[in-house]
């Protein structure tokens, strides 16, 4: 099995080397290519305005001046086009959980989901880590290193559709402390406890952090907060397709006939906003 390895943290990252053992005991051969700087919340971000620039810095191992989708990219299409296409795209291990919006704003997410729009299987994998009450103070590495690659097996030996990418979070616990794994959905954090917080330079020129505020949370049962939180971990297959198709019904039976220019228009210049065609693909 022929593995693409990427993150968003950057080429020196501790845990891509985390991921780089556990892709060993997966494959046989093991490709890197990930972001010469740490490019945490690039989300699935293109490098257009600019060219890349990669270089080698060990056996199939190369850092690019973008971002994780560049680095998925730039493997598949160009540093392996003639080693032959990957099997798998991994990408973490995540210094931080992805769960609920983050899925959004990651950048290991993105890893994931550009092998998968590339036509390879891919997981992400992120390590909750928490500072505040109740959290390790630590980054426990030592979590997805004893149990990321007997999990990355299995999953493959499940398979999952074409399409749909994994989103792997392992809870802040040691490797033996671990509940159990947990299929689980996309949860939702209350966004109230979005932040930002107003600081002031030596200078006295404002600057400003965008953070969350650290509170007791009850997140519904079966989500990935939920499971990162009870010490499960959390495996949520993650679609490309965000069309929410009941609204498609929806909308199309609303609109059905009305006017461009207004609830009641009729005659030449009135033109229906949905089709047979448009209905059809919304009930698919």
């Amino acid at each position: 099995m022929r593995i693409l390895l990427t993150n968003d943290d950057g080429i020196t990252a501790p845990g891509l080397e985390v991921l780089q053992h556990i892709a060993s005991e997966v494959g046989d051969e093991v490709w890197t290519v990930a972001p010469e700087t740490d490019h945490s919340g690039a989300s699935h971000s293109l490098t257009l305005q600019e060219p890349l620039r990669c270089r080698q810095i060990g056996e199939r191992t190369f850092a690019v001046k973008g971002t994780p989708t560049d680095c998925v990219i730039m493997g598949v299409r160009h540093l392996m086009a003639e080693a032959g296409p990957p099997d798998l795209v991994l990408s973490g291990v995540n210094r931080g959980q992805n769960i609920a919006e983050d899925v959004t704003y990651s950048g290991t997410i993105a890893g994931a989901m550009e092998g998968t729009i590339l036509g390879v299987p891919s997981i992400a994998l992120s390590l909750a880590a928490h500072y505040g009450p109740g959290g390790s103070g630590r980054i426990r590495w030592e979590t997805p290193l004893a149990l990321g690659s007997a999990l990355v097996r299995r999953l493959l030996a499940a398979g999952w559709p074409e399409h749909v990418l994994l989103n792997v979070n392992f809870p802040d616990r040691t490797p033996e402390d671990v509940a159990g794994i947990a299929i689980t959905r996309q949860g939702e954090r209350d966004p109230r406890l979005l932040t930002i917080d107003h600081r002031m330079d030596t200078r006295g020129n404002p600057y400003y952090w965008i953070g969350f505020e650290r509170q007791k949370s009850h997140p519904a049962e079966g989500t990935d907060l939920w499971a990162v939180r009870e010490g499960l971990i959390s495996v949520t297959p993650l679609c490309l397709d965000l069309t929410h198709r009941a609204t498609c019904e929806r909308l199309a039976s609303a609109l059905d006939g009305a006017g461009l220019s207004g609830d009641n228009a009729s005659g030449d210049n009135a033109r229906p906003a949905s089709t047979e065609a448009g209905r059809a693909a919304a009930k698919r």
